[in-house]
């Protein structure tokens, strides 16, 4: 049962990436989408994780924390939205699995936690692995930009893992944090609808609510994965970012033809050997 609930969340991840590619050709309005799926996020959370609401009331709360998760959130969703678009799913989902980095230099650099000889041959493979996927020819870029794309979605999903890791630190339950920050994710993304005068179309409604399945499946099969295997973390976390690396490089390969150099190739290899390093740290 424990695969089962791996494979799941892996393959909600990758749907993610897929609905994101397909949007322009569905005539779907990303924004729209994104601001439905936190509607669908948010009801899920409340109705499949029932999260308890007397912890927000006490006074360690970080809501500056949460505030700025629910700002991040819907902002890095739409650099993930253009990332797919740009640079393709296969270095997307790559650089969003290797935004893991981020929040082990961060608790070696802010936290004062001490670094292994294992999680520093991880960081520095999976900076590498990063380096090879963004790089992109002149031919490959076509005046894209394709590879600023990633970064910010690498850098924007590192922060809002290292975001989470603080909340987590004040004791506040995960299900209450993310009833929380849905909530503010789904403001933000409405704010900014109405700031570009958008009209509420149903492609937009229905993109959304496949698209918060899908969000929301990730992280619940996710969860349930870790509850079924309690004290194997480090196996649930490497066949989770194993998954994604594997079948969103596949897809993006097989399903949408993107095109991959050698150093490209590379990268992924490189982005493998990242996360199992890691995993074992």
């Amino acid at each position: 049962m424990p695969v089962v609930f791996i494979l799941v969340s892996v393959l909600c991840s990758v749907f993610v990436s897929v609905l994101l590619k397909l949007a322009p050709r569905w005539r779907v309005d990303v924004g729209q989408a994104i601001a439905w799926n936190y509607a669908l996020a948010g009801g899920a959370t409340l109705l499949l994780l029932a999260p308890p609401l007397a912890p927000l009331t006490d006074a360690s709360v970080p809501w500056w924390v949460l505030a700025a998760l629910g700002l991040l959130l819907p902002t890095i969703f739409l650099a993930l939205a253009a990332s797919v678009r740009t640079a393709g799913i296969a270095r997307t989902d790559v650089a969003q699995r290797l935004s893991l980095v981020l929040p082990l230099v961060a608790a070696f650099v802010l936290f004062g936690e001490r670094f292994n000889s294992a999680k520093l041959a991880g960081c520095v493979l999976g900076l590498a692995a990063l380096a090879a996927l963004v790089w992109r020819t002149r031919a490959q870029d076509a005046g894209h930009g394709g590879w600023r794309w990633p970064l910010l979605v690498f850098a924007g999903f590192g922060v809002i893992d290292v975001l989470f890791k603080r909340v987590a630190a004040t004791g506040l339950p995960l299900g209450s944090a993310l009833a929380v920050v849905f909530a503010l994710a789904l403001a933000v993304s409405f704010a900014l609808l109405i700031a570009r005068r958008a009209r509420l179309e149903w492609r937009g409604l229905l993109g959304g609510i496949a698209l918060g399945l899908a969000n929301f499946g990730n992280i619940y099969f996710y969860l349930r994965a870790h509850r079924a295997l309690p004290g194997e973390p480090s196996l649930v976390f490497a066949s989770m970012n194993l998954g994604v690396v594997v079948l969103g490089s596949l897809t993006g390969l097989v399903l949408f033809r993107e095109r991959l150099s050698r150093l490209n190739l590379a990268g992924l290899g490189l982005a493998v050997l990242a996360v199992l390093v890691l995993a074992r740290a």
